[in-house]
Order: structure tokens, then C-alpha cells, then sequence
């Protein structure tokens, strides 16, 4: 069942799910559609979007644009069919202005079509299929993260550069995952022994360990997010082969999410991101130390992805002098939008998809002991997606 939250913060408490009295009936507001994964497996990963998203809110005083904001929130339960259901019944009877919170690249896909169709727009805080990016794009989506290939192409040419020659794949049997190894091989000049897919949410990892041994590669290049990525990194380093083999991922391998549940097997670990939680500007620093305030916890990059999403979405409405029933002119803001992003530099490609820097970082222990990522190095500056020569609206 869908949930209204109404986001409110105060000085001294920056409670961004706190639940307040809707206004009085035909009062006028944004009303946002967040549709996340909310139980079961990648629960985790929704939850931090959810939460980025209502801090970002609670920054605007519950007023995005300056509008009051209302976020009806559904959990997708990572099952496409109740996702387009969900979308449907937010456009139709909740008449949202914007869907938000996906984070799965199948079910952006699956409820693209309906919210195209209604004219409803979709700002994805995660899911960046590369169709979407090409010959699928519509006017009606945003990817305020990235387009699937981009952190993968970082590492690739990380890996690269560092002149390891022959590399073991591995990821999902889904379109992210497909996409993460068509991003890495794009930029990775050397041999591929093995590129082995998954299945989503597979959780053991000894026949696919047990290849990466028999293969003898140089290093393992692995895309598996949420408790996926949990489970492959502390079974390759129970098997002894973290000593032996390097490993290394997107930014969603080595997330804030999981690093706790993962342990000491993944410090040192190298990983590609658009954000880390050390990038140094005011808004990163404050949007860190008030999650944590919040929460109890240090954001994930998915927690980062959604706050800006607010952010963006709060830019384009303001522009737009809080006419959020102007569909056309939302879309118009929103290519145009300028918000002061905690990842540093961004702005949207023809696409909708951004043109934005990608780091290097490491999985590294803080004082207190809380494993984290700290900032190495910029892999890439003003990086696009490839596809956005085959995007026409």
C-alpha cells in the first residue's frame, strides 16, 4: 500500500521521514510518486534512496521549488508487473507530477512505457538502462545517476592503466549487468578470459570462485550489487583468493550499504563512483553529516543519487515559478536546471543523462572503525554516455 509523506525539518532535528497531517483538501503541492524497493532482497539500496531523497526535502523545508511537497511512497518489491502497477495507479488516482525511487534498471524499463504514455515524468535516482540512454529515450525521463556503463568504463580504464592483461568478469544476468561489462570491456585494452553472468540474486558464489581459480587471471573485474556483492566478497576471501587474485568494481560492489555486512574483506578494495562521501564541497559535507544526523548511518552513493534528484527537481520547480501542472515546461527546467550538485560538477547530455566526473576510491576503515570509501583519484572528467548519438525525441 502506497504511504503520503509529508517532509518537515527544523534546525536542531533534520527528521526527514517524519510523518505530518496532509494539508486541507485542494490545497496545491508536488506530489511525487516513489516508487523503491522496500522489502525482500535490494531492500537496502530502496531504503537509502527513499531516505536521500526525504533528506533532500527536509533541506527544502518540505518544499521543493518552493512548493509544498508531498512523497507518496510504494515498495516495488523488485517485481516489474507491481512496479508498471504501481505506476499506473500513482499516475491515474494519486495524478502524481513526477515518479522517482526505481532503482533496478528492468523495472524502469517496464514502467517507461506508462508514464511516456500519460506524459508523466520519471527522474531515475539509479536505474540507467543503456536503452533508455539510445534508441529508447523519451522526452519524459531523467537519469540523475548515471547511464549504466559509465562507473564500469572507469574502472576498465582504471584497470588499464594499472596493466593488468587479462581479466575475469563477472555480473547479473540483467540489463544493468549486461551493461556494466559491455561499459568495462570498452575501455579495458586487455584479454577477457572469462565473462560469466549470474543470476539475479544469486547468493552462492563457489562455482563461479572455483572458475576464476581454474581461469588464472590477473585480476576480477565484478559488478553484483546489494547482498549479491556481500556474499561474492566474503566467499572470495574465505577462499583464500583475495591475496591472489585482485578484485575490483563499480562504486555498487563496494557500497556504503553493504561495507559493514561485508567486513575486512573488502578494505583496499578499489572502486569507480561519480560522488564519495570526502568530496570536498560544502553541500557533500553538509548532506553527509545531516544523513548521519538523520539516520544513524553514512550514506551509500544511492542515498547521494536521490538527494540530488530532490535537488534537481526542487531547481526545475522554482524555475518554473511552482507551475508543476506544466508538463511541457517542466521537462524544458529540468534540461536546464542549475543545482548545486554534492557530487561536483554535472549537467544533463541531449539524453537526459549526465555529463559528470568519475572517481577512483577505496574501501578504507575511519578511526571508529566504520568501514568507508575514501577518495584516490579522478578517472574521468565531463565523461558521456555513448548512446546519446542515438537519442532523437
Amino acid at each position: 500500500m502506497a504511504t503520503r509523506t509529508f517532509v518537515a525539518v527544523t534546525a536542531t532535528a533534520l527528521a526527514a521521514a517524519a510523518m505530518l497531517a496532509a494539508p486541507p483538501a485542494g490545497a496545491e503541492s508536488l506530489r511525487i510518486g516513489m516508487i523503491t524497493t522496500l522489502s525482500g532482497g535490494g531492500s537496502g539500496l530502496g531504503i537509502d534512496i527513499r531516505d536521500g531523497f526525504l533528506l533532500g526535502v527536509a533541506h527544502a523545508d518540505g518544499r521543493l521549488g518552493g512548493v509544498e511537497t508531498e512523497v507518496i511512497e510504494a515498495d516495488d518489491e523488485r517485481r516489474p508487473e507491481l512496479a508498471v502497477q504501481l505506476a499506473d495507479r500513482m499516475v491515474q488516482r494519486d495524478e502524481v507530477h513526477i515518479v522517482t525511487g526505481i532503482v533496478w534498471s528492468n523495472l524502469a524499463l517496464a514502467i517507461m512505457p506508462t508514464l511516456a504514455r500519460e506524459e508523466t515524468v520519471f527522474v531515475s535516482p539509479n536505474a540507467g538502462p543503456s536503452a533508455l540512454a539510445g534508441e529508447q529515450c523519451s522526452r519524459y525521463f531523467f537519469n540523475v545517476a548515471y547511464q549504466n556503463d559509465n562507473n564500469h568504463e572507469a574502472m576498465g580504464q582504471h584497470v588499464a592503466n594499472e596493466g593488468y592483461e587479462r581479466v575475469f568478469l563477472l555480473a547479473p544476468n540483467y540489463p544493468a549487468g549486461q551493461d556494466s561489462l559491455t561499459g568495462f570491456k570498452r575501455f579495458f585494452d586487455g584479454e577477457v578470459v572469462e565473462e560469466v553472468y549470474t543470476q539475479l540474486g544469486q547468493l552462492d558464489y563457489a562455482a563461479e570462485i572455483a572458475q576464476i581459480r581454474a581461469a588464472e587471471p590477473d585480476a576480477v573485474f565484478f559488478f553484483l550489487p546489494g547482498g549479491m556483492g556481500i556474499n561474492f566478497l566474503k566467499q572470495y576471501d574465505q577462499a583464500g583468493m583475495k591475496d591472489e587474485v585482485p578484485v575490483f568494481g563499480p562504486a555498487f560492489s563496494l557500497s556504503q550499504d553493504i561495507l559493514g555486512a561485508v567486513g575486512d574483506a573488502a578494505l583496499g578494495v578499489y572502486n569507480t563512483a561519480q560522488w564519495s562521501p570526502d568530496l570536498d564541497n560544502d553541500g557533500n559535507a553538509r548532506f553527509v553529516a545531516d544523513f548521519q544526523a538523520a539516520y544513524d548511518r553514512l550514506p551509500s552513493l544511492y542515498a547521494a543519487q536521490a538527494y540530488d534528484a530532490a535537488q534537481l527537481i526542487g531547481a526545475a520547480v522554482a524555475a518554473i515559478g511552482g507551475d508543476v501542472e506544466d508538463t511541457d515546461a517542466l521537462i524544458a527546467a529540468l534540461e536546464t536546471a542549475e543545482f548545486d550538485s554534492i557530487r561536483g560538477p554535472f549537467r544533463f547530455n541531449t539524453n537526459h543523462f549526465p555529463i559528470q566526473d568519475f572517481y577512483l576510491r577505496q574501501v578504507v576503515a575511519r578511526e571508529d572503525g566504520t568501514l568507508t570509501n575514501r577518495m584516490v583519484d579522478t578517472v574521468f572528467t565531463d565523461h558521456a554516455d555513448v548512446y546519446a548519438a542515438d537519442c532523437s525525441f
